[in-house]
């Protein structure tokens, strides 16, 4: 696997390096210990599934708090996505700021997003399937998020339609 740091500290785009033969290829898409030597948290508590039926769907950004707060690796299965990690640490060199790359079936690269970032995503084509491996188990009680288009951020979202839920279209202004 290769991992490339994004502009946010401690994001990466994971890359699968594709060991070719004649039946296709094999590649290793987890390994806590390539994590855990970068000083990544390697963890999985739950693994979860998100089936967006239409283009332009729009889910988060979103975050748990601590001392539930999760890593989580998402990589898209099926479609695409533009993929946003936004740094929310106050004690960051990157905190407000955000980083986005865009997670295709085909590319089949992975973000990781550290403790403290929100985390949310656009489909760029129908029936989008993603898949997020998380390093804690859901708190509803922790669960928080930020507004998508949430002016202290400035996130430039691909143009078109944005279909949200009632929740993520009225998260209130951030106050750090």
């Amino acid at each position: 696997m290769i991992f490339q740091p994004l502009e946010v500290s401690g994001a990466f785009l994971i890359e699968p390096e594709p060991i070719p033969d004649e039946r296709g290829f094999f590649a290793r898409l987890w390994c806590q210990h390539d994590l855990e030597e970068r000083g990544l948290l390697g963890r999985i508590a739950q693994c979860s599934q998100s089936l967006n039926t239409r283009r332009g769907t729009l889910r988060g950004l979103h975050y748990q708090l601590a001392p539930h707060a999760e890593v989580k690796v998402v990589r898209c299965t099926t479609g695409a996505i533009y993929d946003v990690i936004l740094d929310l640490r106050p004690a960051s060199p990157t905190f407000k700021k955000h980083a986005a790359v865009t997670l295709t079936a085909e590319n089949r690269n992975m973000s990781y997003v550290p403790e403290g970032c929100a985390h949310g995503f656009q489909t760029l084509e129908d029936r989008t399937e993603v898949f997020y491996l998380i390093s804690e188990s859901y708190r509803p009680e922790h669960a928080r998020g930020v507004r998508w288009n949430d002016p202290a951020f400035n996130i430039p979202w691909p143009p078109g339609e944005k279909i949200l839920n009632e929740r993520d279209r009225t998260y209130p202004d951030f106050r750090p």
